[in-house]
């Protein structure tokens, strides 16, 4: 049975270009997984093996890899950092102990981190922060770690300081043990010197351990006075505090270094085994009923419980299907059958392997702490709660982001639409915030995503992985519709046609809801004009309608429904009366509650060089943006805004155009809001085009 102490379930993740990849390439080196780095920019990272990634250069999929380091065992996932792609980070950190927070030296607190930050904040992950990029032009550790405290209202616990700057960065010095760790040969991790202190950062030195000790002894009363009467605690004392207070995220110990020369990614390491908790270390997972509310209960891991297993992820390659499960308690062998307590059906385990980016090792048993993968299973879906068959339990369910954006595709030819079924019924399985549809008025398939680049490597994989020629129509935004007044009306529902009729008479409110509540449905029928057994179908009949709105057919949200009075009949009230009686009532009171079109609007946020602000200011308020943040800094200024998703297109273009090739943006879905009325004539025309062409 293996020490669940030695475990670490680590994540490593950052906003785009921060060196997440490169970072974890060295770990690889540096613990003997791989013997020779690749390098991102050459299309020849261990963990970025699609086509796609080696191509951009940029990761899309997170990938596993398991490494070992002072006999303790790291379970590795790297996760992208591009804003479409954070669905992979949401659902990687929900399955993880601990992570490295990956930050540009000189881009500092970029959007993406944010985010990602933010999922973690969410997800309770422990994590260390490590400043990269030390040696590029602009970086500065210190700005960094003020930008974390500001920006991410995080408290960074600087571990370490660099010596030198920019070109001359050649080592960090450790501030616990007052040693300067320097790497005179790029390229040769292995080979460091450990030497004293040079003496220009002696005061420095001083002045930040005596921070980094007094922050980490508040985890320990006994220590903190006997600090305050003048002992230093030993470092073994500091360590189990620094510890602590990593756990409890009170802090996060802040490291730096470049991951791209070799320097300072054996601290990250040793830091990983000191400070980041092993699975026991950490709060067990909530389990929960059918419905997802929490029952009380925990996943406590430990190898003696019954076995509670999580699918986090689905992945489609040469040798099928491959279902990536992080165990939560107890053994799995293979061989056994388990209960997949979604779907109600038992599976039988076949495969088991151990994941090392896209190569794998068989395994005949895991545990309590691992994160394997399944090969060939059927039906399982991420988030699904994989379970001992005798003992049926659900783990707490991943709510994934609405998709903003979509295209429709159409194949070439007749071969090439059964290709396409399969191959897109295999993606929807990969990425839940993947999603399609069929047009029913025009028979076009609608894919729909997180940004266009999203879609962009989607239709790239249709393309390459699976062979199919595909014609793409331009991208469509995912308007939807609200009302504006509050009106009540009295709707009555009457067949009669030989035998029993149908009678449903409903007395009815609706009014505007708050902004993002969706739909509402609420009765205060007193004296029982209508029985409560036909609420549900009356819920019901309003929420189908809902999918079509009376402006442009587009889903309704921010709508409340309060059924106040009604009548019935004896014998010919029943469910299916009432709900088509909420039906048409629903068709009969939409248009006059001042129905009206509403468009997302996204939290945009640009990175450009200082001397062309105006220029993208200018052309954010021409796309009807609303600037509502510049923070400047010493390699350029941030620009946040929000601006509605159909302006948006094309935009990366545009900026680096603008911007001379050096500026960045990211975008994320915020909220809805009214379009105006230029803009919902345009949409409303469209629409009708497409159904008279259909």
């Amino acid at each position: 049975m293996s020490d669940l102490s030695l475990y670490r379930n680590i994540g490593i993740f950052a906003h785009v270009d921060a060196g997440k990849t490169t970072t974890t390439e060295r770990i690889l080196k540096l613990t003997g997984k791989i013997h020779k780095t690749g390098e991102v920019h050459d299309g020849a990272a261990t963990t970025d093996f699609m086509e796609q990634e080696q191509e951009r250069g940029i990761t899309i999929q997170s990938a596993a890899t398991t490494c070992f380091w002072n006999d303790h065992r790291l379970n590795i996932i790297d996760t992208p950092g591009h804003v479409d792609f954070t669905v992979e980070v949401y659902r990687s950190l929900k399955v993880l102990d601990g992570g490295v927070g990956v930050f540009c030296g000189s881009g500092g607190v970029e959007p993406q981190s944010e985010t990602n930050w933010r999922y973690a904040n969410e997800s309770e992950v422990a994590r260390i922060i490590f400043v990269n990029k030390l040696d590029r032009v602009g970086a500065d550790f210190l700005r960094v770690v003020d930008q974390v405290e500001n920006v991410l209202g995080a408290n960074p616990l600087v571990m370490v300081l660099p010596i030198g700057r920019e070109d001359d960065f050649i080592g960090v010095v450790d501030l616990l043990t007052r040693k300067a760790h320097v790497w005179p040969d790029p390229g040769n991790p292995e080979k460091f010197d450990i030497m004293d202190v040079p003496e220009d950062m002696v005061d420095d030195v001083e002045e930040w351990r005596e921070k980094l000790i007094e922050m980490a002894v508040e985890q320990d009363d006994d220590l903190m006075e006997a600090y305050l009467d003048g002992n230093e605690p030993a470092i073994d004392d500091i360590k189990r505090c620094i510890r602590e207070g990593t756990r409890k995220l009170d802090f996060f110990p802040t490291y730096c270094g470049s991951a791209f020369k070799d320097k300072g990614v054996q601290l990250i390491l040793d830091a990983v085994v000191d400070y980041l908790p092993n699975p026991t270390e950490v709060d067990p997972q909530p389990l929960t009923d059918e419905t997802g509310e929490p029952t009380g209960e925990l996943a406590l891991v430990d190898t003696d419980e019954p076995l509670r297993a999580l699918a986090f992820k689905i992945m489609d390659d040469r040798f099928g299907a491959l279902t990536f499960v992080r165990i939560y308690s107890g053994v799995l062998n293979k061989g056994d059958t388990i209960l997949n307590s979604f779907t109600g059906k038992t599976e039988r385990i076949g495969r088991m392997v151990e994941m090392h980016a896209n190569d794998r090792a068989e395994l005949d048993r895991a545990q309590a702490g691992d994160i394997i993968a399944i090969v060939g299973m059927k039906n399982v879906q991420t988030g699904h709660t994989l379970c001992d068959p005798k003992i049926p339990c659900t783990l707490e369910a991943m709510v994934f982001p609405e998709p903003v954006i979509s295209i429709a595709v159409a194949p070439q030819d007749k071969a090439g639409a059964e290709k396409m079924g399969i191959a897109i019924g295999k993606m929807v399985a990969e990425d839940p915030s993947f999603r399609v549809e069929t047009d029913e008025d025009s028979g076009e398939t609608i894919l729909k995503g997180m940004g266009e680049l999203h879609l962009d490597v989607k239709v790239d994989i249709l393309k390459r992985t699976y062979g199919v020629e595909l014609n793409v129509g331009k991208p469509q935004v995912a308007y939807r519709e609200t009302i504006t007044m509050e009106i009540e009306d009295s709707y009555t529902h009457k067949k009669q046609s030989g035998g029993s009729g149908q009678f449903g008479k409903i007395d009815y409110r609706i009014k505007p809801g708050e902004p993002g509540s969706g739909y509402a449905f609420s009765s205060t029928v007193v004296g029982g004009n209508v029985p409560k057994e036909f609420f549900p179908a009356i819920e019901k009949g309003f929420k189908v309608m809902m999918e079509e709105g009376p402006v442009a057919g587009f889903p309704v949200l921010d709508v409340e429904i309060e059924l106040y009075d009604g009548g019935f009949h004896a014998v010919d009230s029943s469910a299916i009366a009432f709900e088509l009686a909420a039906k048409g009532a629903y068709r009969q009171s939409m248009p006059k509650a001042g129905p009206q079109l509403i468009e997302p609007i996204m939290k945009v946020d640009v990175f450009t060089p200082e001397d062309h602000v105006g220029d993208v200011i200018g052309d954010l308020n021409r796309r009807r943006g609303m600037i509502k943040d510049q923070d400047a800094g010493p390699t350029g200024v941030r620009i946040k805004a929000d601006v509605p998703l159909s302006e948006m297109f094309g935009y990366i273009g545009h900026l680096r155009t603008m911007t001379s090739g050096r500026g960045q943006f990211s975008m994320e879905f915020s909220h809805y809001l009214p379009c105006p009325q230029t803009v919902s004539d345009d949409v409303i025309a469209e629409v009708k085009e497409r159904k008279a062409n259909a």
